[in-house]
């Protein structure tokens, strides 16, 4: 396999199986808790659409743990003044001590993720991540 394939799916599988424990808790499919996190970080990306193109979770998933979402008291739809195509989904106060929980299990996986390293070594990858980063924004621009 692609080592830079391999990093990205074990990044991936790692996450998920720190996640599963809260999730099974609160009764909630990795997908739901997936959204749920997208919108409380994101608080400038509200729609389902936003999901879609950032989290690239496929339409009808997004749809449908939404509506479930919705109906556990988690979020709450309000459509945008001025485009009644668009609808905003909010956080409640319901979702609160979810997120809480959630960044604590983000942050404590991120925080593992850099266990063995020394600060010179996490200052100069989070430098390339940001040459990276432009690099990508480059690229994009380039080829839109």
């Amino acid at each position: 396999m692609n080592p830079n394939m391999e990093f990205a799916i074990k990044t991936a599988q790692a996450y998920n199986a720190v996640c599963k424990p809260l999730c099974q808790e609160l009764k909630l499919p990795q997908t739901a808790f997936d959204i749920l996190m997208f919108l409380a970080n994101n608080p400038d990306r509200r729609t389902a659409s936003d999901i879609v193109e950032f989290r690239h979770i496929k339409a009808n998933l997004v749809s449908m743990n939404v509506d479930r979402l919705v109906k556990e008291g988690y979020l709450e739809r309000c459509a945008v003044a001025g485009d009644r195509r668009k609808t905003e989904l909010l956080c409640t106060e319901k979702a609160r001590p979810v997120i809480e929980r959630g960044r604590a299990v983000q942050n404590a996986f991120f925080a593992r993720l850099l266990t063995n390293t020394d600060e010179p070594t996490r200052e100069a990858f989070f430098r390339t991540m940001e040459i990276i980063g432009k690099n990508l924004d480059d690229i994009l621009k380039e080829n839109a």
